[in-house]
């Protein structure tokens, strides 16, 4: 075998090597740090606000009250923006994460390898996710917990904050786009990479709220552990 050949081949194991080493450090540092507790698990008590921790299987929801004496979330991200326009939906749920895999990835089956690699090396936008419910039901993949007023209040500082405004201070919808009747998508903060995933921005929202969560996870089963 030619040298040059042997030191393509040498270098191509070495590189294929180094991946793989990289996934199982990634993958083994997700399973520790997610088996970390922080925060408390949240009792109900007088004036509480319930609300739910949502997953589809893969991608975490913070579902809340669309209208309390704290806030009206219809008036951040309306109604009109879904196809539906359906108000009697009192339910709405948050969730962040990469721009291009939301709108272009309706399904696990038309995921793009180019979409995956720009959301995991931080390089591409987010968007904001929102979309109404009705009252949801507690389950393998929905937990409910209790929002004492001020965790409230810093949950709701944090999601509003999670939304890139324009210039006027209005979220920005992003018109054509949603899953189906009932949901919407808006610009969003911070860029989505591996360390900090759609999951992860669910947690550290658990955690701004007191509520009991994962020291860092960028999987729904980090957070969920805990309510288990």
């Amino acid at each position: 075998m030619p040298n040059t050949l042997k030191k393509v081949l040498k270098g191509a194991a070495w590189t294929g090597g180094g991946i793989v080493g990289a996934v199982v450090v990634y993958l083994a540092a997700s399973a520790a740090l997610s088996a970390v507790p922080v925060g408390e698990r949240s009792q109900p008590e007088t004036g509480a606000i319930e609300a739910w921790v949502l997953s589809n299987g893969v991608h975490t929801d913070i579902v809340l009250p669309v209208r309390t004496q704290y806030i009206d979330w219809s008036q951040l991200v309306p109604y009109s923006h879904t196809p539906a326009a359906d108000s009697s939906r009192q339910y709405v749920g948050f969730g962040w994460g990469d721009k291009g895999f939301y709108l272009n990835t309706p399904t696990w089956a038309e995921l793009k390898p180019s979409t995956a690699v720009r959301a995991m090396f931080w390089m591409s936008t987010t968007a904001m996710h929102t979309t109404f419910h009705h009252r949801p039901q507690e389950g393998p993949h929905c937990v409910r917990i209790y929002l004492k007023p001020a965790e409230y209040e810093k949950l709701i500082g944090f999601i509003r904050n999670s939304f890139e405004p324009d210039a006027q201070g209005r979220v920005q919808h992003i018109a054509g786009h949603s899953y189906g009747q009932y949901d919407a998508f808006y610009e969003a903060r911070r860029t989505y990479n591996l360390f900090y995933t759609c999951n992860t921005w669910a947690n550290e929202a658990l955690k701004v709220a007191n509520q009991q969560a994962a020291l860092w996870t960028p999987f729904d089963f980090g957070i969920f552990w805990h309510y288990r």
